[in-house]
């Protein structure tokens, strides 16, 4: 594919671009196959001249510029400004609403309901321990008074 693009030129920290046909796969500041004009942006004002015509000529072949040289051609009235247009978002009311699915129940140990109803589990087991601890010296001393009676009792 053919491209309209800046390529880079000058001292370090002191940039100038010209502008070129290349082809996309050529690298930045390689080979091109025209010089279509210059940009020059230290100045103030930046300095810009483009041959408006070799421009229109090569985007009729079927030449793409860049987005940095777009800018530049329609910046200096070669090129019209394009609006980007975005097409809305479909509403929610021309949109057929699927069925609600059921809410996804988690089979993994250690869900939520799983840690409730063991803690209550766990709760329940302290309180029934805590009865039968209850209970048991009660049994024990019970079990201790018939050791006492069986043993006056005995001879």
């Amino acid at each position: 594919m053919v491209k309209i693009r800046l390529k880079r030129m000058g001292a370090k920290k002191r940039p100038f671009y010209r502008l070129v046909v290349a082809d996309s796969r050529s690298p930045r500041d390689g080979r091109f196959i025209e010089l279509l004009g210059f940009y020059d942006p230290l100045p103030n004002p930046a300095k810009v001249q483009i041959d408006g015509d070799k421009v229109r000529e090569w985007i009729r072949k079927g030449a793409r510029p860049s987005d940095a040289a777009r800018a530049l051609l329609v910046q200096e009235g070669i090129l019209a400004k394009v609006p980007r247009l975005f097409k809305p978002a479909p509403q929610p009311d021309a949109a057929p609403q699927a069925p609600a699915a059921p809410p996804i129940v988690s089979e993994m140990p250690g869900s939520a309901e799983e840690v409730e109803a063991a803690e209550d589990a766990a709760a329940a087991g302290e309180a029934e321990a805590a009865e039968d601890s209850a209970a048991e010296p009660d049994s024990v001393a019970a079990e201790g008074e018939s050791a006492d009676a069986e043993a006056e009792t005995a001879p």
